[in-house]
């Protein structure tokens, strides 16, 4: 790092999360690219943690410029990511539960409530379900005594 820090509890070697806000600022405006970079990575894995809520509130009260327009770029494509990896997760635990019911995508869907179609929706990720809906698919897929679905026709695996 090239920036020092004065006056302020920390050392820029330190985690950033350790940082205190006025640190944060410093290495905003009077670092180079490379001491940004820190900052960068903590909100990329942490979208919506401390450091992104500072860099939050600088962005909101410092004038605009090239660095509050790349925390807002930063914060914006981190948060996206972030989203688009949740779906796939969530997509990824609905096809799961299809896949231990044991019996067809459809009569899964009649055994939640739902249709074939919306079901298939929460599978490829266009829609993603309430978390009541996750939970009961994630019930009935596999029931505390070890059986799937109740009813419907068995696969065999």
């Amino acid at each position: 790092m090239t920036v020092t820090f004065r006056n302020v509890d920390a050392s820029p070697a330190d985690d950033v999360r350790t940082w205190p806000y006025e640190a944060i600022v410093i290495v905003l405006e009077r670092g180079l690219v490379a001491d940004w970079q820190p900052l960068i990575d903590e909100v990329r894995v942490r979208p919506y943690g401390e450091v992104a809520r500072a860099l939050e509130s600088y962005v909101s009260y410092t004038e605009p410029s090239g660095i509050t327009r790349l925390c807002e770029l930063v914060i914006a494509s981190a948060r996206t990511d972030l989203d688009a990896r949740d779906r796939r997760e969530v997509a990824d635990r609905v096809q799961r539960a299809i896949a231990l019911s044991g019996v067809s995508a459809r009569e899964f869907a009649a055994a939640l409530g739902t249709s074939a179609s919306r079901l298939s929706t929460y599978a490829n990720g266009k829609v993603v379900p309430s978390a009541a809906m996750l939970m009961r698919m994630e019930r009935e897929a596999v029931r505390p005594d070890g059986h799937s679905l109740p009813r419907g026709r068995r696969r065999t695996p």
